[in-house]
């Protein structure tokens, strides 16, 4: 590594921690020729993703994106930041361990509709309400049918 203030390339690790993320390693380095010291961090490379909406457009993969239709899914529900920041790395695990470089944005919407259904009930429904695009109360009541369904068959096989 590089020393930023003299430029020469023999430094030494005298520090190493995960970062706050914990999705880096905070490095302290030292410069073995001006004594000076500085912080690095290290990072896993992603594989650059591309994603292909509905209308067969593609854009780049937006962790933000997804983040803020969980958010408003969750919205005013009893999940805590926390939870919600959890779920989202797992989802982005589960997507980059597909390893494609390019995925079908149902294929991201299908996988955080089955974190939500297993972390809250109702913002899965709402994601749901939106991801399906109910267009009327049938479906959206069908949707609802099939979740109790699912819960009552879950708790019947725990008696």
């Amino acid at each position: 590594m590089k020393c930023p203030f003299c430029g020469m390339d023999n430094t030494r690790v005298i520090d190493s921690r995960p970062a706050d993320d914990n999705c880096s390693i905070r490095r302290r380095r030292q410069c073995d020729e001006c004594g000076k010291r500085f912080t690095t961090y290290e990072k896993v490379e992603t594989i650059p993703l591309s994603v292909i909406k509905k209308d067969r457009t593609r854009e780049p993969y937006d962790r933000n994106k997804m983040m803020a239709g969980i958010r408003r899914a969750c919205h005013k529900r009893p999940i805590s930041v926390e939870k919600i920041e959890e779920m989202v790395n797992k989802i982005e695990n589960d997507i980059f361990n597909l390893e494609y470089k390019e995925i079908e944005s149902k294929v991201i919407g299908e996988i955080v509709m089955e974190r939500l259904k297993s972390l809250e009930q109702v913002a899965y429904v709402r994601f749901a309400s939106v991801y399906r695009e109910f267009k009327d109360v049938n479906t959206f009541m069908s949707e609802l049918k099939k979740m109790l369904d699912s819960t009552n068959e879950d708790s019947d096989q725990g008696e």
